[in-house]
């Protein structure tokens, strides 16, 4: 009776040591939401990358993080000055995310502020490339976004589904399109709050007219 006793406590030991490998998971969310959760998105190059010191944890081991030095091309979201640098985890299996340097790649970055033209990014916040965003997208970031940061958009995950309030948007893509987390929605929409407080897809290039606030969804 003592050893399948201790070979279940051994394997309860050998879990616990294991979840840290999979402690980064990350929730699928509409750009829209990344844009409106960071403190600071950013349009940048990553110019050159170290790993620093940053403090020591609670037994006393140096923590490590990866620092970019990057160059700000446009700033859609932040402080008044320059992100100069941005930190993150030295791996992926801890929520690092990994940058390219040289300054060759252009990036959208959303991330967390550190204040003093610094800013903190994970593998869960919204990194992308700027040659795969759509016209959209890139539009939504000067305006479009932030008028539907009071909206709630919602992940379908099998239709039917349906809205819980009239502030909703029920994002689709990953019912409609085999779990697909960069589909139409989240290239093309934006969720837009309207003159009666209610929210609603809005689609297209152009910044939301006034006349759009007062119709029915498009």
């Amino acid at each position: 009776a003592v050893l399948p006793s201790l070979l279940a406590w051994l394997f309860v030991l050998l879990l616990g040591r294991a979840r840290p490998a999979d402690a980064c998971s990350c929730s699928p969310i509409h750009p829209q939401q990344a844009f409106c959760n960071a403190d600071v998105v950013i349009r940048a190059k990553a110019m050159s990358a170290k790993e620093v010191d940053s403090g020591n944890d609670i037994y006393g081991n140096p923590i490590k993080r990866i620092q970019y030095e990057i160059k700000q091309i446009k700033m859609f979201k932040g402080p008044d000055k320059d992100i100069e640098f941005i930190y993150t985890a030295p791996s992926t299996a801890v929520c690092g995310r990994l940058l390219d340097t040289g300054g060759k790649k252009e990036y959208l970055i959303a991330g967390k502020s550190e204040g003093n033209g610094k800013m903190h990014i994970t593998l869960c916040d919204l990194v992308s490339t700027w040659d795969s965003l759509s016209p959209t997208q890139k539009k939504s970031l000067n305006q479009r976004y932030q008028m539907g940061c009071e909206c709630k958009i919602s992940r379908c995950l099998s239709i039917p589904c349906f809205v819980s309030s009239s502030d909703e948007c029920l994002w689709t893509d990953w019912a409609m399109e085999k779990n697909n987390v960069d589909g139409r929605q989240a290239k093309h929409y934006a969720c837009i709050k309207r003159s009666d407080g209610s929210c609603a897809w809005y689609r297209g290039m152009a910044p939301p007219k006034q006349e759009f606030l007062d119709i029915e969804d498009p």
